[in-house]
């Protein structure tokens, strides 16, 4: 079964709440009831996934998802391991994150980093086997990682439930180096994020508000003008934005795209985009376009200084 045909997309809540974090990260801030009816849409929508990390919104948005979320939201959580090992470092992490959340299993749980794997790995399986994890993932770990992680999880007799690294149109790394074909190979999810790249694959408007990420980014985006373009011939044609045009291109090779959603009008632009399946001819146009502009962005491997050497 493909991972398109498991989960179509997964709601991303790296900007739920601090307001001090919204304002300066996304250029506003949204208050509880708004946050709550993107809940809502999410559920009506079938888009019940939320991805999460302790220290989203400051160390508040777990505790959003615990309250705003009803019992019928899957929650996908992670840990980030620091470079050195402690036992029962992830069971103690895991019990905050289950305090957070109000609940007494997480229904998939990330090793978020590479750092002391088979330690950390471990604590993980032995929580997968007391019921109180529905799947284990491996975020921003690189193929060889991965293959030793998955060697480690299958002697324990425990799937492999997913692999979670940055991918974009203009960020493919993954894709070249074999990482997303060994994953479809061995029935792994493939989860996405920066699917928008921060907003800089959102063409900009005129008198749209700045915020940090926006300007931090603000000198490429004169140099993806052929992208935008062809995003937008693209999206015309299959009656959606090229924003949604950037998710489509995930989901259309079988990546599940995790984009932040903090407004109903988010949720279903993502649950119209993943509907859309691009042609091949119009994913080679993008990628060939993408290529051309030389516009790199975080790369691949940006949290890879604070990997154990």
């Amino acid at each position: 079964m493909s991972s398109k045909s498991i989960y179509r997309a997964i709601v991303g809540t790296n900007s739920w709440g601090s307001k001090a974090y919204g304002r300066v990260l996304r250029g506003s801030s949204v208050d509880k009831e708004t946050l709550r009816q993107t809940v809502e849409e999410a559920m009506e929508r079938g888009l019940a996934v939320f991805d999460t990390a302790q220290d989203y919104g400051l160390g508040q948005g777990q505790k959003l998802i615990g309250e705003l979320c009803p019992r019928t939201a899957k929650i996908s959580a992670k840990y980030t391991p620091g470079t050195k090992y402690v036992k029962g470092q992830v069971r103690r992490s895991f019990q905050k994150d289950l305090n957070d959340f109000g609940r007494d299993h997480v229904d998939i749980y990330w090793l978020h980093l590479p750092n002391c794997i088979e330690q950390n790995l471990s604590e993980i399986i032995e929580l997968y086997k007391e019921g109180k994890i529905g799947g284990i993932g491996l975020s921003n770990f690189s193929l060889d990682e991965c293959r030793t992680a998955k060697a480690q999880l299958d002697k324990a007799g425990v799937p492999l439930f997913g692999v979670q690294n940055h991918y974009s149109i203009i960020a493919r790394d993954w894709e070249k180096n074999g990482l997303v074909d060994w994953c479809r190979e061995n029935g792994v999810q493939f989860w996405a994020w920066a699917v928008l790249e921060e907003g800089l694959l959102v063409p900009p408007k005129k008198g749209s508000r700045l915020s940090l990420m926006k300007l931090i980014f603000l000198n490429k985006q004169s140099r993806l003008l052929p992208l935008y373009k062809k995003m937008h011939i693209i999206g015309k044609r299959h009656g959606i934005t090229p924003a949604q045009v950037a998710i489509a291109f995930c989901s259309s090779k079988g990546i599940v795209p995790i984009c932040g959603c903090r407004k109903p009008y988010q949720v279903s632009d993502l649950d119209a985009a993943v509907d859309i399946t691009l042609s091949e001819k119009e994913i080679e146009v993008l990628e060939q376009t993408a290529d051309s502009t030389g516009v790199k962005i975080l790369g691949a491997d940006m949290f890879r200084f604070a990997v154990k050497k």
